[in-house]
């Protein structure tokens, strides 16, 4: 019977590694492609196919990643009692929070006035954490439960608005919210379903137990992740249920393709969860037994995301200042007052889709020796707490 040996799992590092990647792509994308400024690349209307895919793979990181952080709280807490892992799970949830409204914050609008604080990605893997930290006192059974209710049961929900109820909004629904007149807040990843992908992921730690037979582990991962996108596919073709935004056809194919592919993500819909959590359940089955360079290369990434998340997003808008300064455009254009796809003053800047690719690969290029030397470290250094929160 095969079963994992490792503190940690290579096919967890290398998926997060590779979303870690991919996830540099959409935001190299925000800071540098022209069309980033006049219309949103998931729009059938304006959009083409390489510009929308190159939007669209990026979909796969936020539910991949806050899956795979439930999964490694399990994980984490093989060594800790059900105490100490509520402790760290709710410290480290609130570090990443206060991270998210400072240090990420300043990192995406470079404003020292910070009138935009930004309620991202990185604040709904803290709150998520937060959550998860009283969740693991209940039976896994019960974390399943009110995971799937979460993730399934939420777009019953989508009609339901209420303007200017900053509470809903943080719950359910993408909206700026004026905190003064020269202050806003921008609910960017409501809470819900986000809670309940972390929690999922908690709920299939167990799987990568090391007594689990490492085949059984591959066929249910193969069997729920065909699944998810066989349903997916049904839901999307008919409309039925999952989804705010329907699948439309228009005048050409390529048009179909992206509305078809474009389910909402603010908050992810049903249907998006099934479409990247599914892709991301056959790569986990199917990757457990990969070795080489390749894979090493994205598994540093994997090992360090937080450093690698902050690095990355300084690089890029200090990259997009300079090439705003020698074409002529400014780098002061680059402190920006709220999300840079609505920041008017950016109109005339940008680079085409190539460019955007060319950058993107050589800020990871760039980045990787810094994250394997930290890799490195940590490694080496096992025994210093302080690293479990970078």
């Amino acid at each position: 019977m095969a079963s994992l040996t490792n503190t940690r799992i290579e096919s967890v590092d290398l998926l997060k590694g590779l979303m870690m990647v991919i996830m540099a792509l959409d935001h190299v994308r925000d800071y540098f492609h022209y069309s980033a400024f006049f219309f949103d690349p998931t729009d059938p209307i304006q959009s083409n196919l390489p510009l929308f895919f190159t939007r669209w793979i990026t979909h796969f990181c936020a539910p991949t990643f806050s899956f795979l952080a439930g999964l490694s709280a399990f994980m984490a807490g093989k060594r800790k009692t059900r105490n100490e892992l509520s402790g760290f799970l709710l410290k480290r949830g609130l570090w990443l929070v206060f991270i998210e409204l400072t240090i990420v914050g300043f990192a995406w609008f470079f404003d020292v006035q910070f009138r935009t604080f930004g309620l991202l990605v990185i604040w709904s893997l803290g709150i998520s954490m937060i959550v998860l930290a009283v969740l693991i006192y209940l039976p896994r059974t019960y974390i399943l439960i009110f995971s799937l209710l979460l993730i399934c049961c939420h777009n019953l929900f989508d009609n339901v608005h209420f303007s200017g109820n900053v509470l809903w909004a943080v719950i359910h629904e993408q909206t700026f919210y004026a905190l003064s007149d020269h202050t806003q807040l921008l609910i960017g990843y409501p809470l819900v379903p986000w809670i309940g992908v972390m929690a999922l992921g908690y709920c299939f730690g167990a799987l990568y137990d090391k007594s689990f037979d490492s085949a059984k582990r591959q066929k249910i991962f193969n069997s729920i992740g065909g699944i998810a996108i066989a349903i997916f596919i049904l839901l999307r073709l008919t409309n039925l249920y999952g989804d705010p935004k329907e699948f439309k056809h228009y005048d050409t194919l390529s048009q179909d393709l992206i509305s078809f592919f474009n389910p909402s993500k603010y908050p992810p819909s049903l249907l998006y969860v099934l479409m990247t959590l599914g892709a991301a359940f056959l790569f986990l089955a199917n990757t457990e037994k990969l070795k080489g360079k390749i894979v090493d290369f994205f598994s540093t990434f994997g090992r360090v995301p937080f450093f690698y998340y902050i690095l990355h997003l300084y690089l890029i808008h200090i990259l997009a200042m300079i090439f705003a300064q020698l074409s002529g455009f400014g780098w002061q254009k680059l402190i920006l007052s709220t999300w840079i796809g609505f920041e008017p003053n950016m109109k005339g800047y940008g680079y085409s889709l190539w460019v955007v690719y060319a950058i993107w690969i050589g800020i990871i290029l760039m980045l990787y020796p810094f994250c394997e030397k930290f890799d490195e470290y940590k490694q080496a250094n096992k025994e210093k707490w302080w690293l479990s929160y970078l």
